[in-house]
């Protein structure tokens, strides 16, 4: 953690993160004019802010966005701050919050994290139900994996697989895979203590698409996940962000699948699940 807390140490990386903050996905361009800095100045500072994985980075056509990147407060979370007393630890739990807080204009989930596992063992974690039901709180996704194929959710072990409309966007194995997102359900409501009508609301939101890249990096694996195409002031951007009280999020799941890959167990379930 010492890189993290090197990077927090300086009050010019402290006002970059500040900016991100309050409008995640800025280009280089943006960050400039926003904090009045000079282009080398942010540009060294974001390397610093990179190298300790506090920000990551993700194209969109021709720009290259920063986004703050939740990552290394978890790691803090859960290997660490679980020695001591949670009730002295809220303030990491405020930045964790910031940190995967996101604007309402554009909601967008960008989330960086490193798994010391091969290209070929990740894409299995991620495509095969005997992988994703170990980590995924007992669901298995099962799919063809080739764009246009719907990807089918398992809740149950003898349970049917069922087609909550999702599908495949984009599949190239050990590199990068894409796939839209399901909408609410009918127990998402009860889990949630939702009524009817806040129900309705939540279903006319449109889709969302998760994206996972891969690149190999050293011994060990780079995974940035990126969730996008949210409606305004999504509800489900902030369950996958886990934002909503009760929802571990996408930080909750890779944190997981990063546990199982590296020790062959995953993330116990937290006490208040279900």
């Amino acid at each position: 953690m010492d890189e993290v807390f090197r990077a927090l140490a300086d009050p010019s990386r402290r006002r970059l993160l500040d900016s991100l903050n309050g409008r995640n996905g800025q280009s280089l361009r943006e960050l400039c004019a926003d904090l009045d800095m000079t282009r080398q100045s942010v540009s060294k500072h974001l390397a610093v802010l990179e190298a300790a994985n506090l920000v990551t980075t993700a194209r969109r056509g021709r720009e290259k966005l920063h986004h703050l990147n939740a990552a290394p407060i978890n790691a803090i979370a859960e290997r660490w701050i679980h020695r001591y007393d949670r009730d002295r630890a809220h303030a990491l739990a405020d930045l964790q919050t910031a940190l995967e807080r996101q604007p309402m204009e554009s909601p967008r989930f960008v989330y960086t994290t490193y798994i010391r596992t091969t290209p070929q063992r990740l894409w299995q974690a991620l495509t095969e139900p005997a992988f994703t039901r170990r980590y995924w709180g007992g669901v298995a996704l099962r799919s063809e994996w080739t764009p246009s194929a719907p990807v089918l959710w398992q809740d149950e072990p003898d349970g049917e697989f069922k087609d909550l409309g999702q599908r495949v966007v984009e599949a190239e194995p050990y590199r990068r895979l894409s796939y839209t997102w399901h909408g609410f359900q009918p127990e998402h409501a009860a889990f949630f203590g939702w009524s009817e009508e806040e129900l309705t609301a939540r279903l006319g939101e449109r889709r969302s698409t998760v994206t996972f890249d891969i690149a190999p990096h050293g011994d060990a694996v780079r995974l940035t996940v990126v969730h996008e195409d949210f409606s305004p002031d999504s509800e489900m951007h902030r369950a996958i962000s886990g934002q909503l009280k009760g929802s571990g999020g996408w930080p909750e799941l890779l944190a997981s699948l990063k546990t199982l890959l590296e020790t062959g167990d995953p993330l116990p379930a937290p006490a208040s699940a279900g």
